[in-house]
């Protein structure tokens, strides 16, 4: 088993908290784990992509080459687009259709959904609106890693077993909340 896994997003969407789940359910099947984060201008709105690799196998770098990656899982449109010549021809991309948008020449979202429809394994879903319809609005990222499952490879009770033992601290019913998130995300996947 080798997974390689690019998270990106902008700073505050919880990209982090998404690597953090993904991880913990890795190291509790015994798999290797090499992470790597770049926080852009480490602030609330800036760029944040992490490298995230998983394997029965030792890892030895924790990088992922151009070409390399399985998955990427963006909780913004255009930031996922960044790091497309990372992504194996097979590769999978997960992404909120909702923009971010936190640069005065944003590119028009008609360009951004017609550059993914060249693309053949893409999934983009509004995780915001399905966040505040279903009445976890500060879960979307969880709605995204749902929906990302399959393409990781993790089983889903191990994704949900990971949500338990991530957010436990936080009280019941934060775990609740995420748990019904990745439920929601999980049902978002298509029928591949």
């Amino acid at each position: 088993m080798k997974t390689d896994i690019i998270l990106c997003g902008v700073g505050g969407q919880g990209i982090l908290s998404i690597a953090t789940i993904i991880g913990e359910a890795a190291m509790k099947e015994n798999l290797y784990i090499k992470q790597a984060e770049v926080h852009g201008m480490s602030q609330r709105g800036g760029d944040v992509q992490s490298n995230l690799r998983i394997s029965s196998n030792p890892i030895n770098s924790d990088l992922i080459a151009l070409g390399g990656a399985d998955v990427i899982i963006s909780m913004e449109p255009m930031e996922a687009l960044r790091y497309l010549p990372f992504l194996n021809k097979n590769g999978w991309i997960i992404t909120s259709s909702a923009p971010f948008v936190n640069i005065p020449n944003y590119p028009d979202m008609e360009t951004i959904k017609a550059d993914y429809k060249k693309l053949d394994h893409v999934i983009m879903i509004d995780i915001e609106s399905m966040a505040k319809e279903n009445n976890v609005p500060r879960s979307a990222n969880v709605i995204l890693l749902g929906a990302a499952q399959k393409a990781l490879g993790i089983e889903y009770d191990k994704l949900e077993a990971a949500i338990q033992r991530v957010f436990a601290r936080k009280g019941e019913a934060i775990v609740e909340q995420n748990i019904k998130a990745l439920a929601i995300g999980k049902a978002a996947q298509p029928n591949t």
